[in-house]
């Protein structure tokens, strides 16, 4: 007897999602692993043989196939080969990989900088590590999935505030008990909803109540501040956070994560964080990608410039149009649906009409708030944005999300 026909609680959670999907598959309704067969120039992807316009992607500055960045790509596996043959600590650390974290160090105007193998794995590393029983860690109440396994697997008290709501963040730290070590972690720029935190009022308070600050920036750099280097630089504030955090997955077209600050610090996650000690490193060819990325960012500012202004451009259509775009001042641009069921339908026209786009729906958010997720790039041209909108608010009125 197959074990796994009981009725317990983990067959029901299985039969839960296998039949919503069987229900969304059943109603064209199901567009998540599409698979994306090329990705032409950034912007655009073709899919099962269709060329679409892409508004699903994390490349903000369209990065992704720059031939500098594949040159350096290329010629990292001709020098390294394709793998790391072991962890960094024991099995050395390639030349590519200091040259990389050196990199990113000037980059965030730090000391030093250490890299890993996903930029969940940093988060997940770097809270558990500085943290531990009987510290307190204070949370965003909508940060990434990732920041929130780190508090929890840390074992610090784990306190969340309000979102972007600065009275209860003080109110929290107010209710640390004297000479207990206090972190604040936040994302910079949120994911779901676009919005940018309170930077100067958490540095403000972290100060106060000196707590660590530690920022997510995994969506701010490449579109916050002037040459793109992130909330420090966009709120004039360089120098005030002590554990940068970010991803070489999105703006950077590659994959990992880092810390930056002080070199203390960076030494001590190199001894102390178990995904560094027991996980491998980054492949060559993808430190090699991230290490001319950053290089690239600094030589091509026109790029953070034009996505600036294509961000602008969708943001004022869709509310033009009557489209509910929440808070986002960024390229992260929520299309508001309210039920599920809206954001299902409202992905499906779309996807007709060529447009990559997909929902957000519950549980990822609230009942209420399910919504397209879009993103704009420096790479969309003003008239794929045009045609984008088009679509959208065709489909938002035959829906009845707009009048």
């Amino acid at each position: 007897m197959d074990i796994h026909t009981t009725d317990d609680a983990v067959t029901r959670r299985i039969k839960y999602f296998t039949d919503r999907e069987r229900m969304l598959r059943e109603n064209d309704l199901y567009f998540y692993n599409q698979p994306v067969e090329e990705i032409r120039g950034g912007a655009r992807v073709l899919v099962r043989g269709r060329e679409m316009g892409m508004y699903a992607s994390y490349s903000y500055l369209g990065l992704i196939g720059h031939p500098r960045i594949n040159k350096a790509a290329k010629e990292a596996v001709d020098k390294f080969g394709t793998g790391t043959n072991g962890v960094r600590t024991l099995a050395g650390t390639l030349t590519i990989h200091t040259e990389l974290e050196e990199t990113i160090a000037a980059f965030k105007h730090t000391e030093a900088a250490v890299t890993y193998s996903s930029g969940y794995a940093t988060n997940l590393a770097v809270i558990s590590t500085l943290m531990g029983r009987g510290d307190y860690v204070i949370s965003d109440k909508l940060n990434h999935a990732s920041i929130v396994d780190g508090c929890l697997m840390s074992g610090a008290e784990f306190r969340r505030f309000r979102h972007n709501d600065m009275e209860d963040l003080e109110k929290r730290l107010q209710q640390v008990p004297e000479g207990v070590a206090k972190m604040v972690v936040a994302d910079a720029v949120f994911s779901m909803d676009g919005d940018v935190i309170d930077f100067p009022r958490v540095v403000e308070l972290s100060k106060k109540y000196n707590a660590w600050l530690m920022m997510d920036e995994a969506h701010s750099v490449g579109v916050l501040g002037k040459t793109g280097r992130g909330i420090e630089e966009h709120f004039g504030l360089e120098g005030t956070v002590d554990i940068k955090m970010g991803t070489l997955s999105k703006t950077i077209p590659s994959v990992g994560g880092y810390v930056a600050g002080k070199k203390e610090l960076v030494q001590y996650l190199r001894h102390a964080s178990r995904a560094y000690i027991f996980s491998a490193a980054i492949p060559p060819a993808q430190a090699a990608a991230a290490n001319e990325a950053f290089k690239v960012i600094l030589d091509e500012p026109w790029r953070i410039e034009k996505l600036r202004q294509n961000a602008d451009h969708f943001l004022a259509g869709l509310k033009e149009a009557g489209f509910d775009t929440m808070l986002s001042t960024t390229a992260i641009v929520p299309v508001l649906c309210d039920t599920d069921e809206r954001a299902f339908a409202l992905t499906r026209q779309c996807q007709h009409q060529d447009l990559f786009v997909l929902p957000v729906v519950s549980p990822a958010v609230p009942e209420g708030l399910a919504r397209l997720r879009a993103t704009v790039l420096a790479s969309h041209e003003p008239k794929e944005i045009d045609y984008a909108l088009g679509v959208i608010e065709k489909a938002g009125k035959e829906i009845g999300i707009i009048q």
